[in-house]
């Protein structure tokens, strides 16, 4: 198996799986469920280049849980798998 590696401040994500059932507990068919918004970074780039050259690392690492924007990302299939490649600014926020 290949190996891939973002470049910059981009990140390889997964996305976890989504609800199937409401909070009254209604069971919501695959044809009408919206696409999760939350994922988990498998891999990340080292981080953007400032001005001066210098880097400045990214603030998420292989793992972690991120909320992103609903249309965040570029969708892409490695080996079968679906995955998103999205800039470091695309995520809202870290899942603790």
């Amino acid at each position: 198996m290949s190996t891939f590696k973002p470049l910059h401040d981009r990140v390889l994500v997964k996305r976890l799986p989504s609800e199937e059932k409401t909070a009254g507990g209604i069971i919501i068919p695959d044809s009408v469920q919206e696409k999760p918004q939350q994922g988990e970074v498998i891999a990340a780039g080292t981080g953007a280049r400032r001005q001066d050259g210098s880097i400045d690392p990214i603030g998420v690492k292989v793992g972690d849980k991120i909320l992103f924007g609903k249309y965040s990302g570029t969708e892409i299939k490695l080996q079968g798998t679906d995955y998103l490649i999205m800039k470091e600014s695309d995520i809202l926020g870290v899942l603790e």
